[in-house]
């Protein structure tokens, strides 16, 4: 689900499942404070099961589990893609708008899996905690978030307090760990049924960038440093194992539905009603001109398009989530749960979907119902900021105070705001029975922020 306007649903990434991991952190690497980045992610439930479906045979075939390794959209219109765990890949949404093809953002993807299949992340990961440095700390810091996530509102990013010049020395690679992953990257487009030009046609679209200095650089470019002889391998190993093979049908169509998902939200919405004609898949055209006519507050056209489309997938949660939104955030809070009701339905284990059906129960005035699906949610995908806050307005509807500063503080601490975050969290300790699971979770948001001050006297 996106935000009304141009936004989408945002997100951080985490790997753990919880605050113990920041205190960890924290005990582990000595640094002083540094200036802080950001990562925002787009989250959307309908654009990550495109991404899903167009990755799944290409991590298959790289050894890796689909179901537990997540592609996440990174709020940034540069073109670049990055691994920062072993279960997440980030992919900024130019690099998807900029794809002329599913097979060509099938290599990215397949080229970052390869850094994660090949063992290079755990290396990196292994000289970044030697470093023992202030971005060291940093990185950790963005690493141990990418289990605890954030995201259902656009600009709901996670701290993660790197200098930004730190964070591009800890993306890049060597030449030989980039020219390994592109081999590997064509034998995984093979093995999947994906055609390989999709990676010649990836490094083509980079060439020349080598000549320019660094600040004129695409970012792929400074992360993924090309070359000729890599673009020569590639296609040495095209021509050694053909390029007959056809675009399956279903990658077409998901590749189509995340482009014109992504471009009808971050374009105008006179772009996309333009462009949406020309558009070969009908209900994707429908999808487009509803979020286009929604951004431009015309709720009658809005709602006739996403009607349209899901009279032509009836059973489709996404689509039924889309209309959610738009009822939503014209503030027709019943006609909303119902759609959100209709999409949970379809998708029953969807965190997002659920999410958003979470937040629709509270508008309506149901949070003890909303608790029940954003503690179903955040059980599946602790990435979701957006959501805590959602909870900590439940339980404070619900008249539990504890809980709604404890989820508050773990909401600051994801974010790095972890000054805010003590607040919260010794607010919740005074509040929740000491020894109870929640009052533990309080002492770890309380802990990591006591470790920060005790950084800052020195």
């Amino acid at each position: 689900m996106f935000s009304h306007g141009a936004r989408m649903t945002f997100d951080r990434f985490s790997r753990l499942a919880s605050i113990p991991a920041l205190v960890f952190c924290l005990l582990a690497y000595a640094a002083t404070a540094v200036q802080a980045a950001s990562i925002t992610l787009l989250r959307d439930a309908d654009v990550e099961q495109a991404l899903n479906r167009l990755a799944a045979p290409v991590l298959q075939a790289a050894g890796l589990n689909a179901r537990r390794t997540k592609i996440l959209v990174v709020n940034e219109s540069s073109y670049n893609a990055f691994v920062l765990d072993s279960r997440t890949i980030f992919v900024h949404y130019g690099l998807i708008l900029k794809s002329d093809s599913p097979e060509m953002l099938q290599a990215v993807l397949a080229h970052e899996a390869a850094h994660i299949a090949n063992g290079h992340l755990a290396r990196r990961m292994q000289n970044m905690r030697s470093a023992g440095s202030a971005a060291g700390l940093g990185m950790a810091l963005a690493v141990l978030a990418a289990a605890a996530g954030a995201g259902s509102e656009a600009s709901t990013g996670i701290a993660i307090g790197t200098q930004s010049s730190a964070l591009r020395g800890f993306l890049s690679h060597t030449r030989a760990e980039e020219a390994s992953a592109d081999r590997s990257a064509a034998g995984y487009l093979s093995r999947a049924g994906v055609n390989p030009q999709g990676l010649v046609d990836l490094h083509q679209t980079f060439a020349g960038q080598e000549v320019l200095s660094a600040q004129h650089q695409d970012p792929y470019m400074r992360s993924h440093p090309l070359s000729r002889d890599r673009i020569r391998a590639a296609q040495a190993y095209v021509a050694s194992h053909g390029t007959d093979i056809a675009t399956d049908p279903e990658a077409e169509y998901w590749f189509a539905r995340l482009r014109g998902k992504l471009s009808a939200f971050v374009r105008s919405p006179k772009w996309t009603l333009r462009r949406a004609g020309s558009e070969s898949h009908k209900d994707v055209r429908l999808m487009r001109e509803a979020i286009a006519y929604h951004r431009l507050n015309n709720r009658k056209k809005a709602l006739t398009a996403i009607n349209g489309a899901i009279a032509l997938r009836p059973k489709d949660p996404f689509y039924h989530d889309l209309k959610g939104q738009i009822l939503m955030e014209n503030r027709d809070w019943n006609a909303a749960l119902s759609s959100y009701g209709q999409a949970v339905a379809l998708a029953p284990s969807d965190p997002l979907v659920l999410a958003s059906y979470g937040r629709a129960q509270l508008a309506a005035g149901q949070p003890r119902a909303a608790l029940k699906s954003l503690e179903k949610s955040r059980g599946i995908d602790f990435r979701n900021t957006v959501l805590l806050r959602d909870m900590a307005q439940a339980y404070a509807k619900t008249k539990q105070t504890g809980l709604a500063a404890l989820v508050t503080a773990e909401r600051y601490a994801l974010q790095g705001r972890l000054d805010d975050a003590g607040l919260h969290a010794k607010r919740a300790t005074a509040l929740l029975p000491t020894g109870s699971p929640a009052w533990r979770r309080a002492q770890d948001v309380l802990v990591a922020y006591e470790k920060t001050q005790k950084r800052k006297r020195k």
